[in-house]
């Protein structure tokens, strides 16, 4: 199996990244560029993210999750703690983000600590979640082997049922993860590959230092 890709050629016009203009924290920023993008590329999943983590097998792995906030603090996404990516977490909590709008032609990429949060910060994004979400989130031993799909439908149906009418409780191996940022870097695409990049580098004194770095 063979196809040539070298002549994919796209040509980044849409817009401009100065050092002169960005703000002193780069989550003023992050929300600068989310919300444009959410407001003016509609094509684009904002808030899709690829997670990155290192295995217990010493292999890097990527995912594409949804981010679910961020704050001055970092960005939350939940998940099953005792999935590949929560066992992995668990080793090496040092994890990496990134966000691709190629309507946009931007990219951020966020290296940071991932940490649990509070259990009742979890128990009120769970109850806010659709009733087959929840129950999803009791059906799916996330990452193990399963013999076939029936299974799952199987499952899931018998739960539905024990459950009728009743509260669904959030199991205590499913929750959120607060990843705080220590690098993020922004990148513009630009004419002639001559993009911009602008990376933000956590200091000792909680300070950010700045810097442009060559495309």
């Amino acid at each position: 199996m063979e196809k040539d890709l070298s002549k994919y050629r796209k040509s980044y016009e849409k817009g401009a990244l100065l050092l002169t203009e960005v703000p002193e924290n780069p989550l003023e920023l992050f929300q600068k560029w989310f919300h444009e993008v959410d407001a003016f590329f509609i094509e684009d999943e904002t808030n899709a993210m690829t997670v990155s983590t290192i295995g217990l097998d010493g292999y890097p792995k990527n995912r594409v999750v949804l981010l679910k906030k961020y704050t001055y603090e970092g960005f939350i996404f939940y998940t099953n703690y005792n999935s590949e990516k929560g066992k992995a977490i668990a080793m090496n909590p040092n994890v990496c983000l990134s966000f691709f709008w190629h309507g946009a032609e931007r990219q951020v990429i966020i290296k940071g600590k991932a940490e649990k949060i509070a259990e009742n910060l979890s128990d009120g994004y769970f109850e806010s979640r659709p009733r087959g979400s929840q129950i999803g989130a009791l059906v799916s031993n996330q990452s193990e082997v399963v013999e076939n799909r029936e299974v799952l439908e199987n499952k899931l149906k018998a739960l539905e049922d024990e459950l009728e009418g009743k509260e669904v409780i959030r199991p205590k191996h499913w929750g959120g993860y607060l990843v705080r940022p220590v690098e993020i870097e922004f990148w513009q695409g630009r004419p002639n590959r001559l993009h911009d990049r602008i990376r933000y580098k956590l200091q000792d004194n909680y300070d950010w230092q700045i810097d442009r770095l060559s495309p």
